[in-house]
């Protein structure tokens, strides 16, 4: 027993030295709890709505003003053509429209059903689905509210909806998930792919030889970064073309543009593989950070699963920082939507800030080393 608690003393103090241990069995089970806490939230606040009111009337604007109070859409913008309403939605500014036609109060005070329309984008499935049902409540609510005020029973409808679903009519959830699974196994393999190859230099020696050459660390990591962007280049496109044939994923947009986009995502991921490879000094270290920083903002905090709108305000900021987020809008706008390279400048501008930090930030740090 002496002996065991002699062991025991000995493993602590290792432990106590060993920083990295202490933060995966203490701190990093805390950090877990409060991430998928906060962030794992299937409920959806706070929709962004436009209203297009062709009616202009007191029952218009109360029924507008019922969506608003609530609490699942803030209006966020006025429409004012059918036009407006296509480039609302292509740039995400709103994620649902509500149309109210010409003669909506007329009808209200004539007890007939005064249909309004709802436009909803689609393509996130899940979200979209969810949007619709809290849009029919309201709206049913909003009519028994009117019903009381009038002459009519409470229990008469007044109010119609005619629900209209664009990029994704059938709600599909693989239109959601699709484009969601091609960035994180992009994201994942160009990550460890990349760092594994670096560590692997570092375990064999030939690191040092590669340094002592008379190559500039620029020049290192673009030599390194080359072959690895053009095979993960092929293997993403692969992996959309099966997509596209297995799961019926649409091809709406141009395929040069959705070519770029891949690539400017994939260069950052690179990097961020050779910025792992930086800190990692054995391949299983390095596979298990590549995979970790991967993983993680891929899946949780980029969109793909779970509605950023829906996360704290805290974690909404911490995503500006995840490139799969914008890598996630540019995707589904080309695949889904159809838009050129000019409506998505600025999530493809956010890839290249990213792309240019996570090489720059390597580069400087294998310079040091």
């Amino acid at each position: 027993m002496t002996r065991a608690w002699a062991v025991a003393i000995k493993e602590m103090r290792q432990i106590w030295r060993d920083r990295r241990t202490v933060f995966v069995l203490v701190l990093l089970p805390g950090f877990f709890l409060f991430l998928y806490g906060y962030a794992l939230n299937f409920d959806i606040r706070h929709v962004a709505l436009g209203v297009q009111d062709r009616d202009g009337t007191a029952e218009s604007r109360q029924l507008v003003a019922a969506m608003v109070r609530s609490t699942y859409f803030d209006r966020v913008a006025t429409i004012a053509s059918e036009a407006d309403v296509t480039a609302q939605l292509d740039r995400d500014t709103v994620r649902a429209v509500l149309v109210i036609p010409e003669g909506f109060a007329q009808l209200i005070r004539g007890g007939q059903v005064a249909s309004v329309q709802f436009v909803i984008n689609g393509d996130n499935a899940n979200t979209a689905t969810t949007v619709l049902g809290y849009a029919n409540a309201v709206l049913r609510q909003a009519s028994v509210s009117m019903a009381a005020k009038g002459s009519a029973t409470a229990e008469a409808v007044f109010i119609g909806v005619e629900p209209r679903v664009w990029y994704n009519p059938e709600l599909r959830s693989t239109l959601f998930l699709v484009p969601g699974l091609i960035a994180y196994i992009s994201m994942i393999t160009a990550v460890v792919s990349t760092a594994l190859s670096i560590v692997r230099e570092k375990e064999n020696g030939t690191m040092e030889q590669v340094r002592m050459a008379p190559i500039s660390t620029p020049s290192f990591i673009i030599g390194k970064t080359l072959p690895y962007l053009l095979l993960a280049q092929i293997s993403a496109m692969l992996v959309i073309g099966a997509a596209m044939v297995f799961f019926d994923l649409p091809m709406n947009g141009n395929w040069a543009a959705l070519f770029v986009v891949v690539a400017v995502f994939l260069i950052g991921a690179l990097g961020t593989g050779i910025l792992v490879s930086t800190i990692a000094d054995t391949q299983q270290v390095a596979f298990q950070a590549g995979a970790l920083v991967a993983f993680l903002p891929t899946f949780i905090l980029s969109g793909f699963i779970f509605p950023i709108a829906s996360m704290p305000i805290v974690l909404q900021y911490i995503t500006t920082i995840v490139p799969a987020r914008y890598f996630l809008v540019a995707l589904r706008g080309i695949v889904l939507k159809g838009l050129p390279l000019e409506a998505l400048w600025q999530p493809i501008a956010a890839l290249i800030v990213y792309a240019i930090f996570t090489l720059g930030l390597s580069s400087l740090r294998l310079a040091r080393r």
